[in-house]
C-alpha cells in the first residue's frame, strides 16, 4: 500500500491541518503493515504556478496514481483553498489520465479507486447552519474536484481556529475525534 500525504499550510509548526495529517498517518500506518510513505510539503517545495511547460511534467500525476490513499492537509485562506493545493490539483486533473469526456461530453472519472482523506481547518465556523455559509468553497471545491475524477473525499474538520484559544483548542479536538472515527 502507498499512502501520499500532502501538506499545503503555510504556518508551520502552528499548522492545524499538519497536526491533522499527521494524526491521519499514524491512524493508517498500523493497520498496513508494509506501506509506502510519500510526503509532500507544498510549502517547503513549493511547485510553480501552471504553465504549458509545467502541465507535461508528469511527477506529480505519477504520485498520485501510485497512491493508493491520499491525506491531504487543506487549510481555509480566504474562503478557499491555499494557491499551493491548487497548483498541485492542476497537475492531477489531467483529460484522459485522471478523467476523460464520454460520447455523450459528460465526464467520466478515472481513479475512483483511491480512498481521499481530507484534514480542512478552517478559521471560523462555515457548516451549513452558519451565517458565513456561503463562503465556504473550500469542502465544496475539494468535493467537486475529486468528484470530477471519479473519488468521494472523507473529511475531518477542524473550525473555529482563529476564533480565540478556547476555540482553537475545541477545533482540534473535533478534528483528532474525526480522525479516530476514520479508523472505526
Amino acid at each position: 500500500m502507498t499512502i501520499l500525504k500532502i501538506d499545503s499550510s503555510i504556518t508551520g509548526d502552528n499548522s492545524v491541518s499538519r497536526i491533522l495529517t499527521e494524526r491521519i498517518l499514524n491512524q493508517l500506518e498500523p493497520s498496513n503493515r508494509g506501506e509506502t510513505v510519500i510526503r509532500r510539503d507544498l510549502v517547503a517545495n513549493p511547485l510553480d504556478h501552471l504553465t504549458l511547460g509545467a502541465f507535461a511534467d508528469t511527477q506529480v500525476i505519477d504520485e498520485f496514481l501510485a497512491a493508493d490513499t491520499i491525506v491531504i492537509g487543506a487549510p481555509m485562506y480566504n474562503f478557499t483553498l491555499p494557491s499551493q493545493l491548487k497548483a498541485w490539483l492542476d497537475r492531477i486533473i489531467v483529460a484522459g489520465r485522471t478523467f476523460r469526456y464520454g460520447e455523450d461530453g459528460r465526464p467520466e472519472g478515472l481513479v475512483g479507486d483511491k480512498r481521499v482523506i481530507v484534514a480542512l481547518s478552517r478559521g471560523g465556523y462555515y457548516g451549513a447552519d452558519s451565517p458565513a455559509a456561503p463562503l465556504e468553497h473550500l469542502e465544496s471545491y475539494l468535493t467537486g474536484t475529486f468528484g470530477f475524477i471519479g473519488i468521494t473525499p472523507e473529511f475531518v474538520h477542524a473550525d473555529g481556529i482563529a476564533v480565540g484559544p478556547a476555540q482553537r483548542e475545541a477545533g482540534i479536538a473535533n478534528g483528532l475525534l474525526e480522525v479516530e472515527r476514520l479508523a472505526a
